[in-house]
């Protein structure tokens, strides 16, 4: 691969000053956050089309990147947040973070996994008992982990947990430093790419891996035209990358760090990008995340994962539905 881990690692953690696109036109700016995982909106971001839509709106906008999502979400830094798997929302709930959610892309249960080197004596998620098992804290990734090891009959405090933020994992996972890792894409991709690895369970039957789409509460409120004109725009680069794979891995690869295309395609490939109008029934799978989050006392209450604020286009704004 022609990046380094510490090339990849370097631009992962790159922060708010390389998110930041130009001057604002005449009018409010709107501020959007996106992270190296929200693929529709570096796609919206590269090919320019808010700064077209928005502008006509008489609107700006700025671009923050953030590899830490939840204290940007819970503080409101900025109008529209970056993309989230389905963990995250439980904890902004949890924290009473002002936040409406306004969209969802559908299920992608293959795009996370728990993992180890082909060559481990590891062989199932049962033979995990005792290990050094590196997660992102909080994370879908997390919740996988968890559920896959009370699926095997363990339970959490029957493994090690090294706590590692991605980038930080993807250098653990290839000095040796922990034995398995529990992991999204692009890093399972790619990882996969870099070396020969072996699955021990994907999310299938654990979780579906929605992601949702936050908008502060009050800006919701406020400009409901702006998340119309975010909304549409996010369903038609969910098709657009589907529908233009080729296209879309040539676009991504330089932005994610000099990725090679294919890696790229692997990640696409395994992400659904069906945006939709977020549907409160659908919301019941986040319950099982918030139940067992709780239970391991990362949250400090029960939650109704399914109570809270939701944006509804408008008929003929996208292809979301209610």
């Amino acid at each position: 691969m022609s990046l380094t881990r510490r090339q990849f690692a370097g631009t992962l953690a790159a922060g708010l000053t390389l998110g930041r696109s130009g001057p604002a036109r005449a009018g409010r700016t709107v501020k959007l956050s996106y992270q190296r995982s929200s693929t529709l909106l570096t796609v919206l971001k590269a090919r320019g089309i808010l700064e077209e839509r928005l502008g006509r709106q008489g609107f700006g906008v700025s671009w923050h990147l953030f590899t830490k999502v939840l204290e940007p979400m819970n503080t409101g830094a900025v109008d529209l947040h970056a993309d989230v798997a389905d963990a995250v929302p439980v904890f902004t709930q949890s924290a009473g973070a002002a936040l409406t959610f306004y969209a969802m892309e559908g299920a992608s249960p293959r795009a996370e996994a728990i993992i180890v080197p082909d060559e481990s004596p590891i062989r199932t998620v049962a033979d995990l008992k005792g290990r050094t098992v590196g997660v992102s804290k909080g994370s879908g990734c997390h919740f996988i982990l968890a559920g896959a090891l009370k699926r095997a009959g363990l339970r959490f405090s029957d493994i090690r947990p090294a706590y590692l933020e991605a980038a930080d994992g993807l250098a653990a996972f290839e000095q040796g430093g922990i034995e398995a890792w529990s992991i999204w894409d692009p890093f399972l991709a790619i990882v996969q790419a870099k070396r020969p690895i072996r699955v021990l369970a994907d999310a299938t039957g654990l979780s579906s891996y929605n992601r949702y789409y936050t908008v502060n509460d009050s800006f919701a409120a406020e400009q409901p035209e702006v998340v119309a004109t975010v909304f549409a725009a996010l369903v038609e680069a969910g098709l657009w990358v589907k529908k233009n794979p080729k296209e879309a891995a040539a676009l991504l690869a330089p932005i994610w760090g000099d990725l090679p295309p294919e890696v790229v395609s692997t990640v696409n490939e395994r992400r659904s990008y069906a945006v939709r109008a977020v549907d409160r029934a659908a919301l019941s799978d986040q319950q099982a995340i918030a139940d067992t989050f709780h239970e391991a006392g990362l949250i400090p209450r029960r939650l109704d994962a399914t109570a809270v604020r939701i944006w509804q286009p408008s008929a003929g704004q996208g292809t979301g539905r209610g």
